[in-house]
């Protein structure tokens, strides 16, 4: 699993732009730097319980990293969220060198470039070269998991390269690294952004594997463990 070295909890007051929070350690305010450039509204409510990690560069203006989240859920125990950005591609690069996807003597390698695009990991196994990306998911409502929380072009464009792949005879993988545990299902932000769920819808058409894997989370640790389902189909609308 991917750990942290030192971590310690905070109060969250307010983000003052999406890269940095002020919150409230001990009897200190204190600006850190937010590992993660969405949204994330639903989950820096102010008072909410956040994790901060201690920053390895000693010269930096910020001490430490916020990296998780505990999300207040109606007459249940918070919801332990993992919102670093960073986390996915790493937690991903030892799940699948675990084994998990591919055997084990694939050769895995990370950030390659294929036609106009790079890829997240490209995967050889066989003579066969198969191309991943990762997403991490971190916008959850009710058990159901979405991405993304705000509208992402690059992400669209991903989809469309990966689809590209599959008609040129490579693998193609999408994998939604879900930043939690306890997700019953995993669905595109049709609402955010239908052109991110029609490229989903269009990919599976195509034959890239879509994958939702969740995470045990604790405050300093991060793993992939189970497998999500993936509902591609559109909500159904009361009428």
């Amino acid at each position: 699993f991917m750990q942290y070295a030192t971590v310690i909890p905070a109060v969250f007051c307010s983000r003052p732009n999406r890269f940095i929070a002020e919150v409230q350690i001990g009897t200190t305010r204190e600006l850190v730097h937010v590992k993660n450039t969405g949204r994330c509204k639903e989950l820096l409510v102010p008072g909410c319980r956040v994790y901060l990690s201690a920053a390895k560069n000693p010269n930096r203006k910020t001490k430490y990293d916020l990296i998780a989240v505990e999300k207040a859920r109606n007459g249940m125990p918070p919801l332990l969220i993992n919102m670093d950005a960073q986390i996915p591609n790493d937690a991903a690069e030892e799940w699948l060198k675990s084994g998990a996807l591919f055997p084990a003597d694939a050769e895995i390698r990370r950030e390659v470039t294929h036609g106009n695009s790079r890829f997240d990991f490209a995967i050889t196994h066989h003579g066969t070269t198969h191309f991943l990306e990762v997403k991490g998911v971190t916008l959850e409502r009710d058990g159901l998991v979405l991405f993304p929380d705000a509208p992402t072009v690059r992400g669209v464009k991903h989809i469309r390269e990966l689809i590209s792949c599959v008609q040129e005879g490579y693998g193609a993988w999408l994998l939604f690294v879900i930043q939690m545990k306890g997700a019953a299902a995993f669905m595109p932000n049709d609402t955010m952004q239908p052109e991110f769920g029609a490229a989903l819808r269009d990919a599976e058409k195509a034959g890239v594997h879509l994958l939702a894997m969740d995470c045990r989370v604790t405050p300093d640790t991060v793993a992939l463990d189970q497998p999500v389902p993936v509902h591609l189909e559109f909500p159904q609308r009361n009428s």
